[in-house]
């Protein structure tokens, strides 16, 4: 039967427009541009990974792997410092209990003798942090004793996060402020110690380590003692005391590391007096260098507390 023209013009334009609706899906998933603008994932993915590796290159400099080896000689320090009170050996082994506990080596450096060398790497950073701030903090030493932390404006060397934020000492820490005469140095050491000490700053103030007021910078007040005691070179100690920073503040130092390479530097081209200097290692100056690249992030470092 033959149907009437109307109904046969209706069926042919709804055949129609079918046929352009399912053309129209098609273009626009395969061919218009809203969708290729949103599809590529290859690039960033590659742009990542060369993110990653350069990262990881800065870290094989900055922060090594296998660690450094400090010019120190520690010997039975933690022994001394556990059996004057200094450290309560329960209470520390206790917070490292939480933490997977001591390797061998820490265990000796903290109650036995460690004959062997100091070496700091990103593992045991910490608690050389922590047994360092301990030796820093009691070691007899005229930083301490007339330096910016007796100053009256601040009410008392015992207000401080390096002095009354030790809690692993049996009984009030500032019993041992500067009241254990573990290492003496000559006039020669100290006057090097308080010079490269002045030009020494950490990321988490705007303090050097002559004013010693977080643990950081007790921790590396007492390293400069040693090492200054075990005859090590000025130059040396900046050496030595940027690349133990580097490990305890990572990030920090990373993000400079990639600074100075958009700058057309290296690591080891950087002179690490001038890197430890305010411009680049105070509160302060590591801003400036962070507003001018992005900063990396490690996950690594600790803050001012045990």
């Amino acid at each position: 039967m033959k149907l009437p023209t109307s109904v046969s013009f209706w069926r042919t334009t709804t055949l129609v427009v079918l046929v352009l609706f399912l053309f129209n899906a098609l273009f626009v998933v395969r061919i218009t541009p809203r969708f290729t603008r949103s599809a590529p994932a290859a690039a960033p993915q590659g742009a990542s990974r060369a993110t990653e590796d350069s990262i990881s290159a800065y870290a094989a400099a900055v922060i090594p792997e296998q660690g450094v080896v400090l010019p120190v000689a520690w010997g039975d320090l933690g022994s001394k410092m556990i059996a004057s009170g200094v450290i309560d050996q329960q209470a520390f082994e206790s917070i490292y209990q939480n933490r997977g506990g001591l390797t061998e080596e820490e265990q000796a450096m903290l109650s036995g003798t460690l004959a062997g060398d100091v070496r700091i790497t990103p593992q045991n950073a910490g608690v050389l942090l922590n047994v360092l701030w301990a030796f820093g903090l009691a070691n007899k030493n005229p930083v301490l004793d007339q330096g910016p932390m007796q100053d009256p404006e601040y009410g008392g060397a015992g207000r401080f996060a390096s002095t009354g934020g030790w809690t692993l000492a049996s009984g009030d820490p500032m019993d041992h402020y500067s009241m254990h005469e573990f290492v003496t140095l000559t006039s020669e050491q100290q006057q090097m110690v308080e010079r490269v000490a002045q030009g020494i700053y950490r990321p988490c103030c705007g303090n050097s380590v002559y004013f010693p007021d977080c643990n950081h910078g007790m921790a590396m007040l007492g390293l400069l003692e040693l090492m200054a005691a075990n005859g090590v070179a000025e130059a040396d100690m900046y050496r030595y005391a940027l690349a133990v920073n580097a490990y305890w503040f990572p990030e920090t130092y990373l993000t400079i590391a990639k600074y100075l390479g958009t700058q057309g530097l290296s690591w080891q081209d950087a002179a690490p007096k001038e890197i430890l200097g305010y411009d680049f290692s105070s509160s302060a100056g590591y801003q400036n260098i962070a507003a001018q690249v992005e900063p990396v992030s490690s996950g690594g470092g600790g803050g001012c507390g045990v």
